[in-house]
């Protein structure tokens, strides 16, 4: 079953694999692991612009620099040597590992949505407004970082198993060269997102008319698209969460749930061939989303129960 959004992405693989003839191995290699890995990246830049909301002009690149550095960290610092390591030693502790990102991921989803459907939102944004300006700012870099792990291990995991013939000391050269290249395209577009406003604006101070027209344009289109993106990046949360579990119970035996999977979209994908892709992509992407919503679900009540126990308890 594919995940993500690769299946939709076949010419970004193709010229991926045309750029790729053209360098020499490792970057060749390189090439090959990230594109494996454009889903997750995809998913990674729709999550990030919603933590840089609410701030003003001159601290949205800032933020997005140090939440980039805090990415790469999470790659080369952290998550790069366990997985070698693993791979190398363990490899049958990728899965489990996986498989708990999984669940947070999915956890956060459904609390991003649970939020939305009872209006916590406001709660919070009354709670942030209370904070100085500095707080708020840590805790939403903080708390984009602890999204970005995730995302980044299944990143670096896809990327893993791609290269996993390579001999040890090439792999690890490749993971750096897709972590550098995949952290700049995220981060460099969440950038061109959050600062669209900013250009919109001054090119509605052109001279020409089409400037202007464009200007103003993107000035009012912005606010929608990154309510959008907040829309999409907890949907993402949910379907990439969903996908990593339903994958992990697959390598532990229980095919059931892909299967079934599988044979919805494709069986949807029948019915009209000329859209067999994308319909087997909505299907895959929708039920591993349900996936992720009952597992999210489930975890956000064992969160509340939990404490709830403890002080019946005492």
């Amino acid at each position: 079953m594919s995940g993500g959004l690769v299946a939709l992405l076949d010419d970004v693989a193709a010229i991926a694999r045309l750029a790729a003839a053209s360098i020499d191995d490792i970057g060749a290699a390189a090439a090959k692991a990230g594109v494996k890995a454009v889903g997750v990246v995809v998913d990674d830049t729709a999550v990030t612009p919603r933590y840089v909301t609410g701030f003003s002009p001159d601290r949205e690149l800032p933020i997005i620099w140090r939440i980039a550095r805090g990415s790469l960290r999470n790659k080369i610092v952290f998550i790069l040597p366990v997985a070698l390591l693993l791979s190398e030693f363990l490899p049958q502790a990728m899965t489990p590992i996986l498989m708990l990102g999984g669940a947070y991921l999915s956890f956060e989803g459904a609390e991003k949505l649970i939020e939305a459907v009872r209006g916590g939102h406001e709660e919070k944004t009354a709670t942030e407004a209370r904070l100085s300006s500095a707080e708020h700012e840590k805790q939403m870099v903080s708390g984009a970082i602890r999204t970005d792990f995730i995302l980044s291990a299944e990143i670096m995991a896809i990327s893993l198993a791609e290269v996993a013939s390579e001999p040890f000391a090439q792999r690890a050269i490749i993971l750096v060269v897709v972590a550098l290249l995949i952290t700049a395209l995220v981060y460099g577009v969440v950038g061109l997102i959050v600062k669209m406003d900013d250009i919109g604006l001054r090119l509605a101070q052109a001279r020409t008319g089409a400037g202007r027209a464009v200007g103003r344009g993107l000035v009012k289109g912005m606010p929608v698209v990154l309510g959008a993106l907040g829309t999409i990046g907890t949907a993402a949360m949910l379907w990439v969460g969903g996908h990593i579990l339903i994958v992990g119970l697959a390598d532990f035996g229980w095919h059931a749930p892909e299967d079934l999977l599988h044979d919805l979209s494709h069986g949807a994908a029948a019915a009209i061939p000329a859209l067999g892709g994308l319909i087997t992509w909505l299907v895959e992407t929708l039920g591993s989303a349900v996936v992720g919503l009952i597992v999210g679900l489930a975890v956000v009540g064992l969160v509340h129960l939990l404490p709830r126990r403890g002080k019946a308890a005492h």
